[in-house]
């Protein structure tokens, strides 16, 4: 992904006619939900009958991105989004309040945290994050490819 592109959102084309599965979910803003997160992906991915490398990537995405919002924001819950059109899985999160200037990839070698969004980064084929539209936190979303013989 081009340095500097994770900040522009990229919409999944709904064409007329195209339905996308969709699973929604809030969580307290704790660290015990990321756990909970976790499980609540992979249950409905079993039932989405995704499997293989995108199955484990998405639930590693959601687990960082709930982390994020988690550890770096002032948020009482979060809320997970999952939708699935043919090859493609969306997973988003949004919180109730963001740091100025919004996520960014960058953890050095020595770094304590950090690292998440760059797993992110190299198992997704698109990444960002925006302002949620009523100003009341910030949603960062991630989109991976799965093969069409797992479509949801």
């Amino acid at each position: 992904m081009a340095p500097g592109s994770a900040l522009i959102p990229r919409l999944m084309d709904l064409s007329p006619g195209t339905e996308a599965l969709r699973f929604c979910f809030a969580l307290p803003a704790q660290p015990e939900s990321v756990a909970g997160a976790r499980r609540l992906t992979r249950a409905r991915l079993d039932e989405w009958r995704l499997d293989g490398d995108a199955y484990e990537a998405a639930v590693l995405v959601v687990s960082e991105l709930v982390t994020n919002a988690v550890v770096h924001t002032a948020s009482a819950r979060v809320v997970c989004e999952l939708r699935c059109l043919d090859t493609r899985l969306r997973i988003a999160v949004q919180d109730q309040g963001h740091q100025p200037g919004g996520p960014r990839l960058g953890a050095g070698a020595d770094d304590e945290h950090g690292r998440g969004l760059l797993l992110v980064d190299a198992m997704c084929s698109a990444w960002g994050s925006r302002d949620a539209g009523d100003g009341s936190g910030r949603i960062v979303w991630a989109e991976l490819s799965h093969s069409s013989e797992h479509s949801c």
